[in-house]
């Protein structure tokens, strides 16, 4: 079976981004030993030239494959990443990609974002290539050894994600231990007032260091840069596997909870809004009360053992709970005055997934052909409950002289939990890599099968609401991958993704009532050419993603439209020089409503979608201070529409971060210092999401830490 150390000697990358401090700044490139290496289960490959990113990544039933071999677009972010941004959470690690930004305020009850101008919500993110087992509202990172973004759907190379989106993909890669033993603490500060601690342990025991241990704690809270708003978060995580000669297996147990206090909404837009108002001040908590408290806790185990030498079995099981409370305001934005109204609601949620897979993987030959056969099985068993109250009073208030409204109270209200949700998501798939001419030439193949079982529930009632949707769908996918020199290789590329179509609506006069469409079929075909040279990892590519949608017209709920993204982007990352390093890229997408009963619609921009995203990255290891590195990073978003009619235009912003770390050794002990400042120019700016919600960009924040390896 391919290995970690394989993948990086495909690459010829060998860069360590867990060297010790003043190692990479000072121009030493430490080298990988690869003989007799045995990997954990799901070890992420070695990181390319640079330490920025990963030179190659999980790729669902393809298992870890090189950049440079994929047949798609896909970025794999480090924790040298991780760290340097002082990421909370996945929302400040798809910051620095060009074709990733944020569709939720950083503060709110959620975080979801786009993907090539498609939504993803932060239910749908994987952990070590299994769905239904991160956090449901926000997957914080102090557990994470990788954050792998695949770009556009995945269907048969993961299965369907637990809501259906076809966007993309966002995987969590847990820490493993490593051969050296790590006793690391971290203390953290961010504005205004929170102050946390991360302690980060890892150990290998037994024959061959066999077994490894990873434990992670962590808890931080305070007052946000955000006025009156308060949060307390905690996470615990601990991570073990075993590493044989014949067999491989692991074990993730993650616990995290988070409160804020006072949280950020977005907006809805009024049919009387006519234009969008002046930004307001951004340090506002809009309407201004109300709380969310969450709770999340994941277990999960994972097994490989070698058949042979030609064949491995491998197995897991995971199971996810997750409880949810919050108390929050929904605002509708109705004049260009800044007025707008708002009507509190009592939410509470429970979640529960059961997530399997199993197959068999198999490498051989046959004459000059090589094969990488997988056969494979996935299992996402999800029910959700929801308690929702809706009968607290509605308010008006404005922008720019906000009044601060007491935060309804939930004593002596009523609001059961009962069933809103069951799903069961199943699939087969079989998959195959082709190498040929000297493994010049990569052809991967692929279908799955996936069957969708789902009842929704009248979540007042905890009735059963329409028909039992029980349909399936297959999911073909080709890629073909030309390598011109080992670093230079051209793609192509045709994949589908995967959404339980909608049921009809029950209302008088309807020619098809509660009738169960067919489950959407996403289609995105892509071209591109893969470089790596001079010290960078470039992408570039071209693609065009379908998704299909519904409504009512001649009196019939049914399949009438269609919006067609079509884009290029190019991402590159690496170290072009000596302590120079680049991470970062843009995107153009022209996304249309190219199909849609509405006849003026046709050809209008879809809601949210930019024309342009640009992230400008850079690291300079200042020559005269070793262990010092400076960073900074301007982002721009283009100007988009929030109505379907394009009369709503948001503008376009640009926002620099910058930071600073320093390496150095205390005391005979190895200390990180580091600085980062987000939204540097405190630029007050509008982000949009694609279901036409407007929020707050998030304002200047300075992050401040210090690690210290004991």
């Amino acid at each position: 079976m391919a290995s970690a150390a394989a993948v990086a000697q495909t690459t010829g990358t060998g860069d360590d981004a867990n060297a010790s401090p003043g190692a990479r700044e000072a121009g030493t490139l430490p080298a990988v030993t690869v003989s007799g290496h045995l990997d954990a289960l799901d070890e992420a490959p070695p990181p390319a030239r640079g330490g920025q990113v990963g030179s190659g990544a999980r790729l669902g039933v393809l298992g870890n494959t090189p950049v440079i071999d994929a047949p798609f677009s896909v970025t794999s972010y480090t924790a040298e990443t991780i760290q340097t941004l002082q990421a909370r959470s996945v929302a400040d690690v798809i910051a620095v990609d060009p074709s990733v930004r944020m569709s939720s305020a950083r503060s709110n009850i959620n975080e979801d974002l786009t993907i090539r101008g498609f939504p993803v919500s932060s239910s749908d993110f994987s952990l070590n290539g299994m769905f239904g087992l991160t956090p449901f509202w926000r997957a914080p990172l102090e557990a994470a050894e990788r954050v792998e973004i695949l770009k556009g759907p995945t269907a048969m190379l993961t299965g369907m994600p637990p809501s259906g989106n076809i966007g993309g993909t966002v995987n969590l890669v847990s820490k493993r231990a490593e051969a050296a033993p790590l006793t690391r603490f971290t203390g953290s500060y961010m504005g205004d007032s929170i102050f946390g601690g991360h302690l980060d342990v890892g150990r290998r025991f037994g024959p061959a260091n066999a077994v490894g241990v990873r434990l992670n704690l962590m808890q931080r809270q305070g007052d946000t840069v955000i006025d009156k708003q308060w949060t307390k978060e905690r996470l615990a995580s601990l991570g073990l596997d075993y590493r044989g000669s014949g067999w491989r297996m692991s074990a993730d147990l993650l616990w995290q909870s988070q409160r804020i206090d006072n949280v950020v909404r977005q907006f809805q837009a009024a049919p009387t809004l006519t234009a969008i108002p002046r930004v307001p001040d951004n340090k506002i908590a809009y309407p201004g009360y109300g709380y969310s408290d969450s709770r999340d806790g994941s277990a999960v185990v994972k097994a490989e053992y070698d058949v042979n030498e030609h064949v491995t079995a491998y197995a897991g099981y995971g199971r996810y709970k997750g409880d949810w409370d919050a108390v929050a305001g929904n605002p509708i934005m109705l004049d260009t005055a800044g007025n707008y109204s708002y009507f509190g609601g009592w939410q509470r949620q429970h979640v529960r997934s059961d997530s399997i897979e199993a197959g068999l993987r198999s490498e051989f030959r046959t004459g000059s052909i090589g094969h990488k056969l997988t056969l494979g099985y996935t299992l996402v068993d999800q029910k959700r409950e929801l308690g929702f109250y809706t009968g607290y009073p509605a308010g008006v208030n404005n922008l720019y002289s906000p009044m601060d409204p007491d935060s309804p109270s939930t004593a002596g209200v009523a609001n059961p939990l009962r069933p809103y949700q069951d799903s069961r998501l199943a699939s087969v798939a079989l998959a195959d890599t082709l190498s040929m001419l000297d493994d010049t030439v990569l052809v991967s193949l692929g279908l799955r099968r996936q069957s969708i079982a789902a009842q929704n529930y009248n979540f007042a009632t905890g009735a059963a609401q329409g028909e039992r949707y029980d349909d399936s769908a297959v999911t073909p996918m080709i890629g073909v991958v030309y390598k011109l020199r080992p670093n230079l290789s051209l793609y192509a590329s045709h994949i589908q993704g995967l959404s339980r179509g909608d049921t009809a609506p029950i209302t008088a006069g309807l020619a098809n009532p509660g009738q169960m469409l067919a489950p959407y079929k996403s289609k995105q075909y892509e071209v591109g050419v893969k470089v790596d040279a001079a010290g960078l990892m470039t992408t570039l590519s071209l693609f065009q993603l379908t998704r299909p949608s519904a409504s009512v017209s001649d009196n019939v709920f049914r399949v009438n439209g269609e919006q067609r993204n079509r884009g290029l982007e190019v991402a590159t990352a690496g170290e072009v020089a000596r302590g120079v390093r680049l991470l970062g890229g843009f995107t153009y997408t022209r996304a249309e409503l190219h199909e849609s009963p509405t006849a003026a619609l046709v050809g209008k921009d879809a809601i949210g979608v930019p024309r342009w995203l640009v992230n400008v990255g850079a690291e300079w290891d200042a020559g005269f201070m070793p262990g010092l590195t400076f960073t900074g990073r301007l982002l721009h978003n283009g100007g988009s529409y929030l109505d379907a009619a394009n009369t709503l235009v948001v503008p376009s912003w640009n926002r620099v971060d910058v930071g600073a770390r320093y390496r150095t050794r205390l005391a005979g002990k190895d200390v990180t210092l580091r600085l980062y400042v987000e939204n540097l120019a405190d630029k007050d700016y509008y982000g949009v999401a694609t279901a036409g919600y407007l929020y707050l960009g998030t304002p200047r924040t300075v992050s401040l830490s210090a690690s210290v390896d004991l």
